[in-house]
């Protein structure tokens, strides 16, 4: 099974809609809520690059947020991403 990390904030539309789309699917994910907590903020900084939530790793690969996650899957992608070795 794929290691799904989720940064994410209460206060998001985006985090529930990328929680939403990976529920959808029937896939776990793990959720890391910044706005709980300054060192996983700044982990998430420092590891994603980006300010905003959701930041979305799949196997420790860095998807970005929900709309880069969305591409993903309308490209195909998605799915050889989930199947891939952490």
């Amino acid at each position: 099974m794929a290691d799904i990390l989720l940064y994410s904030a209460a206060v998001c539309p985006y985090c529930v809609a990328a929680k939403n789309f990976l529920k959808a699917r029937g896939l776990d994910y793990r959720e890391i809520r910044i706005d709980q907590d300054a060192d996983a903020r700044a982990e998430m900084m420092a590891r994603a690059k980006r300010t905003s939530v959701p930041q979305i790793f799949i196997n420790g690969t860095h998807v970005g947020g929900f709309d880069d996650m969305v591409a993903l899957d309308r490209a195909g992608q998605f799915q050889s991403l989930l199947e891939q070795a952490p």
